[in-house]
C-alpha cells in the first residue's frame, strides 16, 4: 500500500513555524542546546540560550521536530505538564561537532533534510501535513497562494474528520511558509526585517525547488519545477530511495523506478524528480556498487538491492559523509537511545497538542 494516504502519514500541525521557514544554524544550535538540557524550550532563559525572539524559539522547537531531530515526550515527573526532547541519532549523526555535517555546508545535507521533513510513516509521521499534500499530492505545476491552501484544504477535509480542520488561516499561513522556504521574494522589502531577512536566511531556497513566476498580489504564481538536480549527491538520492523501500520490506528484495519516481510519498514525488531523470541520476553509482544492481521485466526497471534496504541506505549515506560512524566514540543508535530514554517513549497527537503552547509562552513572556 502506498505510502501516501494523508491520514496515516501525517500528524494534524499547522502554522506551528510562527512564520518563520527554518533559518541558517536553527537546527545546529537547538541540537547543541536539547542534548544538554531535555527541558531547552520551556526554560526561562530559551531566548538567551538560542540568541533568539519569543516566537522564534517556538518556530526552533517546531522545525528540530519537524525535520525528526528532536523527539517529545512526557516527562516522568508527574508534575511537569510540559513535554520533554530528546535529539534523535540522526540528529547525533547529522548536526554534532564531530557528525557528518553540522553547518549544513554540503548542499546534499539540505537535500536530506528536505527528504526527512517530508516523508512519513505510521510510526515516524510528517509534521508539516501542508508541504506533504504540496510535495506529493498536489496535481498542480504552478499555483498562488489561494490555490495551494485550497488545494491543502481540500485534502486534510477529505481524509480527517471535520473536528480535526485546522483554521483556514492557519493554512494560508503554511502556504505562505513554504513559499518563503523554498522560492523567498527577491523583491523583499529591506525596511521590513522579517520578510527581508527570510528572503535571505532561510537556506532551503539553494535547491530550486520553487520558483517566482510572476504576478503581483493575490496574483503572485510560483511554479515547482521538475528535472535534473545537479545539487542533489546519488548516494543521498540512493539513501532516499532505498528508505522509501524499507517502508514496504527489510530483506533484499526491488522496487520499481516507477513507484520510486511517482507514488506518494516517494523520492520523486519529494524531489520533484520524473522516472528518466531519477533513473538518469542513480545509474552510474549503481553501477558500481555491488548490493545494487537496476534490473529490467517486462519493460519495467526497477532498483534491487542485495541487503536489508534500511541497512543499505545509511551505509551509502554514511559513504558520502566518509563514514561518520566509525569515527572514534560514535555511538550506535542502541547506545544513544540509552543516553536519552526518553527517544523510546511514545506521545499521542493529543499529548503532544493539548496546553504545551500557552504554558511555555508564559515561561518565556515572564523573562523576556
Amino acid at each position: 500500500m502506498p505510502e501516501g494516504r494523508l491520514s496515516d502519514v501525517v500528524g494534524l500541525k499547522f502554522n506551528r513555524h510562527e512564520s518563520f521557514p527554518p533559518r541558517f544554524g536553527w537546527l545546529h544550535k537547538a541540537y547543541l542546546q536539547v542534548k544538554k538540557d531535555d527541558m531547552l524550550f520551556h526554560a526561562p532563559d530559551a531566548l538567551v540560550r538560542l540568541g533568539v525572539g519569543k516566537n522564534m524559539v517556538y518556530s526552533m522547537r517546531y522545525w528540530s521536530q519537524a525535520f525528526k531531530l528532536t523527539h517529545e515526550y512526557r516527562s516522568a515527573e508527574p508534575q511537569v505538564r510540559a513535554l520533554a526532547a530528546a535529539p534523535t541519532w540522526r540528529a547525533r549523526w547529522l548536526l554534532d561537532e564531530d557528525g557528518a555535517d553540522p553547518y549544513l555546508e554540503d548542499t546534499g545535507s539540505l537535500w536530506l533534510l528536505h527528504w526527512w521533513l517530508v516523508s512519513g510513516t505510521k510510526e515516524a509521521k510528517c509534521l508539516v501535513p501542508s508541504w506533504y499534500v504540496m510535495f506529493h499530492l498536489a496535481p498542480l505545476a504552478r499555483v498562488t497562494v489561494e490555490e495551494m491552501a485550497a488545494t491543502i484544504t481540500r485534502e486534510v477535509h477529505s481524509s480527517f474528520d471535520r473536528d480535526k480542520w485546522p483554521a483556514a488561516e492557519s493554512v494560508t499561513r503554511d502556504a505562505e511558509c513554504i513559499i518563503k522556504m523554498y522560492a523567498p521574494d527577491r523583491d523583499a522589502n529591506p525596511l521590513s526585517p522579517g520578510s527581508f531577512e527570510d528572503s535571505l536566511m532561510c537556506p532551503f531556497s539553494e535547491l530550486g525547488l520553487l520558483e517566482f513566476q510572476g504576478g503581483r498580489g493575490k496574483e503572485r504564481t510560483y511554479r515547482f519545477t521538475n528535472g535534473i538536480r545537479p545539487s542533489l549527491p546519488p548516494r543521498v538520492l540512493l539513501y532516499a530511495c532505498l528508505d522509501y523501500a524499507a517502508r514496504f520490506s527489510q530483506k533484499p528484495d526491488s522496487m520499481s523506478l516507477a513507484r520510486l519516481a511517482s507514488e506518494p510519498g516517494a523520492p520523486g514525488r519529494a524531489f520533484r524528480m520524473r522516472e528518466p531523470e531519477l533513473a538518469r541520476a542513480i545509474e552510474s553509482f549503481v553501477d558500481s556498487h555491488p548490493q545494487l544492481n537496476i534490473v529490467e521485466s517486462l519493460g519495467q526497471r526497477s532498483l534491487s538491492f542485495a541487503d536489508n534496504p534500511e541497512t543499505l541506505a545509511w551505509d551509502i549515506l554514511d559513504e558520502h559523509y566518509g563514514r561518520v560512524r566509525d569515527r572514534d566514540g560514535f555511538p550506535t543508535p542502541e547506545e544513544w537511545a540509552r543516553l536519552h530514554p526518553g527517544l523510546t517513549k511514545t506521545t499521542t497527537d493529543d499529548e503532544a497538542t493539548l496546553g504545551q503552547l500557552p504554558q511555555q509562552a508564559d515561561m518565556i513572556e515572564e523573562h523576556a
